[in-house]
């Protein structure tokens, strides 16, 4: 009998044991600790479970763990049993499930969240929110570069959470949006009390190349480089250092953004109000190289008084060369003051009108028709450009290389470097153009070669060449040509062929132009010539003597 009642109550407490569930696994239990062995907590969850859990899951990142004996927590059940027939479960994703919970209702109330850097990562660094790690990147760790996180590792501080994936496990945080919130409460007190125009002291903060950031008490103003001289600033280190004490205006406030815009200058005299009285136009002044563009350099006069001198007007004769190639940075140079728009705040200046200009003393010290030597620079299809005195070049054109040869064929017989002699045909100053002549040259030749020959002289040439239309012949040098119809007063001996090259022939000179350098020569003139004085001396085409008898009785009379 007592048998049978002792295996009913067996089995009513078997019955029992079966009614009661056991937990799902991933859920969050709670347990008690029930001991504390070889760094871990040992934790019955009940259901005749137990589990163990490392000590570190119970800290917080930089703290010692803080749990004993007796202590009730909430453990996360990943399984049941594991292989050593224990419970599987984790303190931490107990945490992480519970800050979950937490963070999501704090990001759908757009509420700050408490948490504490404790690792660094590329891109940024790691913080625990009680249980959850999120990422906090480098950019919204302050509202300027942070180059030492070490002062803000282990800190609890509040960060606002800007995105978060639960499904994927991702949570982005900003520590710099809590900052800026608060910037901007105290900026807009600050700028509540400041005035455009209103001169106050502030403190350098942080200096950049284009400015310097000014604390005002509270706030930061942008004092930019541009405002902190008259004078051209390359760099705000320059005349400012860090932790100084300044004294600025305020320039500008804009009460949407809370930009303030700081002047140093606006407290100084502005040079540009005697600029008119101390550099008049057309005045000579010594300034230095400040900047070098493209298309010119600056060069200031004084502190705060800067002019341009344009590429175009910085040498007479170097033309599509770099400034950087005429003048260099910190140069002293003379410069004339060409134009001043003081509404625009500028100054045109020149630096080639400080020397003469090379052109007017080219014409001055080689007028028309002076010979000069100079090097062929560049042979182009139209002439040949030869370097002159003050680094000008004169253009010999083709028509002006040779009188006997063509132009494209008498330029091949120069050279780049060439030393030729030529005649000065023509000075343009104001388009700077200088026309030479090379075949001028031959004119004074030809002018010693035919003193003393006057038109109506008979000469003696030379055949140098026989052509259908006549004969070459040359005398003292000077080419010349006969045409057919001036070979004889005949028709019948009107023949070149009836020439030799080397003959030498009597000629009457017809014409003399130096200017184009020509003889004008002819045998039919010289006959007639002689025809007309044999009859004049001799006899009379009237009395019917022919020219035969009258040159035969002339050349009988001289015997």
């Amino acid at each position: 009998m007592c048998a049978k009642a002792t295996m009913e109550e067996f089995e009513a407490l078997l019955n029992e044991s079966f009614d009661i569930d056991t937990p799902d696994e991933g859920s969050v239990v709670k347990g008690r600790v029930i001991a504390i062995e070889a760094g871990q907590a040992i934790i019955d969850v009940g259901y005749k479970m137990e589990g163990r859990v490392d000590l570190k899951e119970f800290a917080n990142p930089g703290e010692e763990p803080n749990i004993k004996v007796g202590d009730e927590v909430e453990v996360y059940l990943d399984r049941v049993e594991n292989a050593r027939g224990e419970a599987s479960i984790s303190r931490e994703k107990a945490r992480r499930e519970e800050a979950w919970d937490r963070l999501e209702k704090a990001y759908a109330d757009e509420e700050r969240v408490e948490g504490a850097i404790f690792g660094r990562v590329k891109g940024g660094f790691t913080v625990d929110l009680g249980g959850a790690v999120a990422f906090l990147p480098g950019s919204q760790v302050d509202v300027r570069p942070v180059r030492d996180a070490g002062p803000l590792m282990g800190l609890k501080q509040p960060f606002q959470i800007l995105k978060m994936d639960r499904r994927r496990g991702n949570i982005v945080v900003s520590r710099r949006a809590i900052l800026e919130e608060s910037r901007a409460e105290q900026r807009a007190e600050v700028i509540a009390n400041l005035t455009e125009g209103q001169t106050v002291n502030g403190v350098v903060k942080n200096i950049t190349e284009y400015g310097a950031f000014v604390d005002l008490g509270g706030v930061d103003g942008l004092l930019h480089v541009t405002d902190m001289a008259w004078r051209r600033v390359n760099h705000p280190s320059e005349i400012l250092n860090i932790g100084e004490t300044v004294k600025v205006q305020v320039i500008k406030i804009n009460k949407d953004s809370h930009r303030i815009s700081l002047g140093m200058k606006q407290l100084q005299a502005d040079p540009w109000d005697t600029v008119g009285d101390k550099f008049p136009i057309g005045s000579v002044h010594q300034g230095r190289v400040t900047n070098i563009t493209d298309y010119g350099a600056f060069v200031e006069l004084e502190a705060g008084v800067e002019g341009l001198v344009h590429v175009s007007e910085m040498s007479w004769t170097k033309k599509n060369v770099h400034p950087g190639k005429i003048v260099s940075t910190s140069q002293e140079v003379d410069v004339m003051v060409l134009e001043i728009d003081e509404a625009k705040r500028r100054v045109s200046l020149g630096l080639k009108q400080t020397q003469r200009n090379p052109w007017e003393v080219f014409a001055e010290t080689h007028p028309s028709g002076t010979v000069i030597e100079g090097e062929v620079k560049n042979i182009t299809e139209f002439g040949l450009f030869v370097g002159l005195e003050g680094d000008i070049d004169g253009m010999v054109h083709l028509s002006d290389i040779s009188w006997d040869t063509r132009g494209e064929d008498a330029i091949q017989d120069f050279r780049k470097g060439d030393v030729v002699k030529a005649v000065v045909q023509d000075v343009d100053v104001e388009k700077e153009r200088i026309s030479l002549s090379i075949k001028a040259l031959e004119n004074e030749h030809m002018a010693e070669a035919v003193d003393g020959v006057k038109r109506g002289s008979v000469v003696t040439v030379e055949v140098t060449a026989i052509e259908d239309g006549g004969i070459e012949v040359e005398y003292n040098g000077v080419k010349s040509f006969i045409r057919r119809s001036d070979l004889a007063r005949d028709r019948q001996d009107q023949r070149p062929e009836r020439f030799g090259v080397g003959d030498k022939v009597d000629a009457r000179v017809t014409n003399i132009d130096t200017k184009t350098r020509r003889l004008g020569l002819s045998i039919k003139a010289r006959e007639i010539a002689e025809e007309k004085e044999a009859i004049d001396q001799y006899g009379s085409s009237d009395s019917g003597a022919s020219l035969g008898d009258i040159l035969g009785a002339a050349l009988n009379r001289n015997a």
